[in-house]
Order: C-alpha cells, then structure tokens, then sequence
C-alpha cells in the first residue's frame, strides 16, 4: 500500500531528524541532585544549546553541562554547573566571597544571603581556593550554586573546553518555571504544524487526478 509507505518513510526521517537534533542542536537533561539549588531542583529537566559556543564565548554566569572529568568518582555521566572563572584568570575566596583577579564577583544569581565562598570543599585541597588559583588557558572554573552540597571545580579542579556539551537555555518541565511554559508550547507547536503540513502533503499526493492509460511507474 503506498500510504503506508509513505507514512514509514515520514518515520524514518523524523527519527534521523530527531537523532540530529540530539546530538548537535539541543537536547534535553534531568537535574538528578540539589548542587544546583534553587536555581535548579531535583527532577527539573533542562534543554541545553549544543551550537551556542561555537557562535560566541562561554561566559561567566552561563550554566553548562560538561562531562565527567575522567578521574572525578561521580555517579553521573554529565554534570551541571555554572561557569565562574575564565581562562587566564585567577580566582580566590575569602571572608565568604568570591574574588576574580583581585575583585569581588558580584553574583547576582545566587539568593541574597547565601553565603558564596569557595568552602566547603576538598579538606585536602588543590583547588578548593585556600589561596589564588590561576585557571589554565582553554579551562573554566566553575560552582554549583548550593555552594554548600556541590561536587565541583573546588574538587576536581577547571575543566576543558572539550568536556562541555553546552548551555542551559530553558526549563522545561516542570511547566510552573518561568520559561517553561513558552519552551512547551514551542515543542507543541512545531510538532503540530509538523504534522499538519505532512498531512497536507499526503492528502495532496492522494488526490492528484490520474491520467487514463498511465501509471506511476513511467511512461
């Protein structure tokens, strides 16, 4: 039946499409600890911009997915933090703040009265900014926003470029966060103009008129 022909065809590229999307475009991330509370909560689901970087710069403040650094005994694949050190740049803490060559780094993200340090992290430390840390060119340093229950560069040190999948744009679920509602019925609406426009397609193949004496299969 060449309807159902087309119609696997029509599966076939949506998953390929699909299989794309995911591995260069976007993809989607469950948050499976509180390291990044509030900003984030247990079981948000985030979708994360894999073209960003290669457009512009990471910047200070971007919240990232990166792999797991290859010596870091985490139980997770990937993880999420925010970026706050740069390449270059040398970062410390002390009386409870943040400082990036010297200033105090205002962040602005995080509640009012959090405390904002680099403690506690590694009793034994390496980077858990007990004094300056100059981050290496092609590294970032970076926290998660509960300062205080985060697994971060304060233990396993800056991480490379090459480790980062990409940006956090949005929340999607739940729906209640701010831009999560909008992301949804984004992915809706394409879907169902998707939809509406392979329908349309299939409808006309099927109604084209035939001309008597010929078939599809040539002249």
């Amino acid at each position: 039946m060449p309807w159902a022909v087309e119609w696997l065809a029509v599966a076939v590229v949506a998953v390929v499409v699909a299989i794309v999307v995911r591995t260069y475009v976007a993809e989607m991330f469950y948050i499976p600890s509180g390291s990044m509370e509030p900003t984030l909560q247990i079981g948000d689901r985030i979708i994360v911009d894999k073209l960003s970087y290669d457009l512009h710069a990471i910047h200070r403040g971007d919240i990232v997915v990166f792999r797991r650094p290859p010596l870091e005994p985490q139980d997770f694949a990937d993880l999420v933090k925010r970026v706050i050190g740069l390449p270059g740049e040398t970062i410390s803490s002390h009386d409870g703040s943040v400082y990036i060559d010297g200033k105090k780094l205002a962040e602005p993200w995080l509640p009012p009265g959090t405390y904002t340090g680099a403690l506690p992290g590694d009793p034994h430390p390496q980077f858990n900014l007990p004094g300056p840390v100059v981050i290496p060119k092609g590294e970032y340093y970076v926290m998660g926003d509960n300062r205080e229950d985060s697994q971060d560069s304060r233990y396993f040190g800056p991480i490379p470029r090459s480790l980062i999948v990409g940006k956090m744009v949005a929340i999607v679920w739940p729906i209640s966060h701010d831009t999560g509602i909008f992301v949804a019925l984004g992915v809706v609406i394409v879907v169902l103009v998707a939809i509406a426009v392979l329908a349309a397609a299939l409808r006309r193949r099927q109604a084209r008129p035939r001309v008597p004496g010929r078939t599809d299969r040539g002249p």
